[in-house]
């Protein structure tokens, strides 16, 4: 059997599904913190971006859970049960059969057995992160907190048996950090859904895996009434779910807010489910203005542009870079590897963090970088190497970073692209060299940031006489306490880089200009 395109309009709230939220679940009811906005469009267009956000620029994500502890990577929980995929045979081979041995089965891995939130909270300064985020939930279904509607799946009753997404969030705010959490949630039902097939050939062919127990509904949803294909109907990321999971989703995350008040809430995806998602980014916000005397301080995130057009919220670019300068905040969240933490993985060096760092800034963007931990919740060697590297460059050059905005022009050099109205994959942003270039501003001051170590000349077109930029007075390298000579002819600024250079200048180098 499938699903027909009635059922799927119903499950994925269409226009009837709206109908049935207003009747059953009208605005008044939904139990939201009054204050400044309710859960409609027109009420949040009113929305403005907070300075911390705007100024912060750098922060650091710990996208961790129990997907983590298997080390083999993303999506573990639902690929495991996809027949045929390296997931799927990595857990064969390690664990045996899904219809033994499950999801659920491998949560007691997440022990968290090393973990010092204090200790890493402290090297994410260090390194420059102006605000950190803690996985709350992921697709899996597992809450990161002390959950009030997730009973036996969630870290304080299961795993590692601390509520993870507090003690981030007091390490965090001890060292005077913006907290955020992350919800993956709302994709979480039509996710899931291969936990309830079985393999089609082989020795357990026709064996259903334990998602199909109903005992443990609680973990893989409950797929009572609908078709036996429904995994293979219904696309991973469709939120296609019927009105009693949207209520469940509703519930955990205001529970989640609620707890523990961030001052950023990422979604993954566009608002979700209508008036549900609507009402709780109006729940983030209004808290915000309850906590900081009528001024909404905190941030949501989302991933559709239309979402965050007029107010609403900060929309999240993943793993892509804006082609120009963008009117208003954004963000780019990325990884070092990938999400979930996988062993052997080969990370992006501290040079690539940084140029997609400098190029996001320089075009009115922030970078959220995830570092994943694996089971124990302690870095691996190479990634402290990543994250002494970020932190070097930071010392240096963070002047030009934190709290500075674009200039007339976002940069030139080799890889600067012409305006194309689309954001660029991270993965087809090249290398940059000491050619190209990138602005920012602050407090009258133009920052020229090199990605590389100039051997020769540096030369900034932007910045010749012709380019009626400003009259240039000096020239200084951060990190060399000495002015740099220079020739501000017709065409281009000529800076003459100095003999000695910071040791992180393989990273980069960044020139500071005063004008006259």
């Amino acid at each position: 059997m499938r699903i027909d395109r009635r059922a799927a309009l119903r499950m994925a709230g269409g226009s009837m599904g709206s109908l049935f939220l207003r009747r059953a679940f009208g605005q008044q009811s939904l139990p939201i913190t009054p204050g400044p906005f309710v859960g409609t469009r027109d009420s949040l267009a009113r929305y403005q971006i907070p300075d911390w956000f705007a100024d912060a620029k750098f922060g650091i994500w710990s996208h961790w859970g129990p997907q983590s502890a298997i080390g083999d990577g993303d999506w573990y929980a639902r690929l495991m049960y996809i027949e045929g995929s390296p997931q799927y045979r990595y857990h064969l081979q390690r664990f045996g059969p899904q219809s033994k041995i499950g999801y659920k089965d491998l949560i007691p891995l997440f022990t968290a057995d090393r973990w010092d939130p204090d200790a890493l909270i402290d090297s994410y300064v260090k390194a420059g992160a102006k605000y950190f985020v803690s996985m709350g939930v992921h697709h899996d279904n597992y809450d990161m907190w002390n959950s009030k509607y997730q009973a036996r799946w969630n870290t304080v009753a299961s795993g590692p048996r601390k509520d993870i997404v507090g003690l981030w969030a007091a390490a965090a705010r001890k060292k005077n950090l913006r907290f955020g959490v992350s919800e993956h949630l709302s994709n979480s039902f039509d996710w899931y859904a291969p936990a309830h097939g079985s393999d089609a050939d082989g020795p357990y062919a026709h064996v259903p895996y334990d998602g199909a127990d109903p005992a443990f509904a609680d973990l893989y949803h409950s797929y009572a009434g609908e078709t036996e294909n429904f995994a293979h109907e219904v696309p991973a990321m469709g939120r296609i779910a019927p009105e009693s999971w949207k209520q469940q989703y509703f519930r955990r995350i205001k529970d989640l807010i609620d707890q523990h008040h961030p001052d950023l809430l990422y979604t993954d995806g566009g608002i979700p489910f209508d008036l549900y998602g609507l009402a709780l980014v109006a729940e983030q916000y209004n808290l915000s203005a309850h906590s900081h005397e009528g001024r909404v301080e905190s941030v949501y995130n989302s991933k559709v542009v239309k979402d965050c057009g007029v107010g609403t919220c900060v929309l999240d670019r993943e793993r892509k870079i804006a082609d120009g300068i963008w009117s208003h905040p954004w963000q780019t969240d990325t990884c070092i590897g990938e999400w979930h933490y996988k062993v052997g993985k080969t990370y992006k060096s501290a040079k690539k963090v940084i140029d997609l760092l400098i190029d996001i800034v320089s075009k009115n963007g922030n970078l959220l970088l995830n570092f994943p931990l694996p089971a124990s919740g302690e870095l691996d060697h190479d990634e402290r190497m990543v994250l002494n590297g970020i932190t070097e460059w930071m010392a240096i050059n963070g002047e030009g970073i934190f709290g500075s905005r674009p200039w007339e022009t976002y940069g030139e050099g080799p890889s600067a692209q012409p305006v194309r109205g689309e954001p660029l994959n991270e993965d087809n942003v090249p290398d940059l060299t000491d050619r190209d270039l990138r602005f920012t501003k602050k407090n009258g001051l133009l920052y020229v940031f090199a990605q590389g170590s100039p051997q020769r000349e540096c030369v900034v077109t932007s910045l010749g006489r012709a380019a009626n930029s400003g009259r240039v007075a000096q020239v200084e390298m951060l990190g060399i306490p000495q002015s740099l000579k220079f020739i501000q002819a017709e065409h281009a600024l000529q800076i003459t880089p100095p003999d000695s250079r910071p040791a992180s200048s393989s990273i980069g180098v960044a020139f500071r200009v005063r004008f006259a």
